[in-house]
């Protein structure tokens, strides 16, 4: 009987996974999409979402505890205690453009700047105050200004990358150059 049960949670952990990720795809390219569109993208019917997100508020929470994870998963890979500050956001700028069409729906709102005022930003904002004060971020920019030339440029990355001109490994070398010499001592 334990081997159905863990079945079971297994296929309501990827139908839940498929709806939100669903989620994200057709909302990145119509904030307006229905929960009726997303089922459909998900391969799912209209029932089965609501019993995983019974309103689309609870569907964008989950969107947004996404974000949260796949914003965690990218400061770990980008190894933010190695090295100085400044060679940390070398190796983030890359990773957080692999966020994709988390990226378009933190840019236009859907996921609420919420997201980024917590946990998800945390790490961003701790990164440039340990460069100011070590000086390998230009401490008389000031952190938010930072943070916000990061942002700024990653949709300038995202938006040329998703629009088809440019490639990824175009846009990527252009991304983090254009962020270290912004935050140059």
């Amino acid at each position: 009987m334990t081997e159905v049960h863990d079945a079971e949670t297994g296929a309501r952990a990827r139908t839940r996974r498929a709806i939100v990720e669903a989620a994200v795809g057709r909302l990145a390219r119509d904030p307006a999409a229905s929960l009726g569109q997303i089922a459909d993208a998900a391969g799912v019917g209209r029932t089965t979402l609501h019993r995983y997100f019974p309103d689309r508020a609870t569907l964008l929470e989950a969107v947004g505890a996404e974000t949260v994870a796949r914003l965690t998963e990218a400061h770990a890979r980008a190894r933010l205690d190695e090295g100085d500050a400044r060679s940390a956001l070398r190796r983030l700028c890359p990773e957080y453009l692999l966020l994709g069409d988390l990226l378009t729906l933190l840019f236009t709102g859907v996921v609420p700047d919420a997201v980024l005022d917590g946990e998800g930003a945390a790490p961003l904002a701790a990164l440039v105050a340990r460069g100011h004060r070590e000086g390998s971020i230009d401490p008389a920019l000031d952190l938010e200004w930072v943070v916000g030339v990061v942002w700024a440029q990653l949709y300038l990355a995202w938006a040329t990358l998703r629009e088809g001109q440019a490639a990824r490994h175009d846009i990527v070398p252009m991304l983090v150059r254009t962020v270290d010499k912004a935050v140059a001592p």
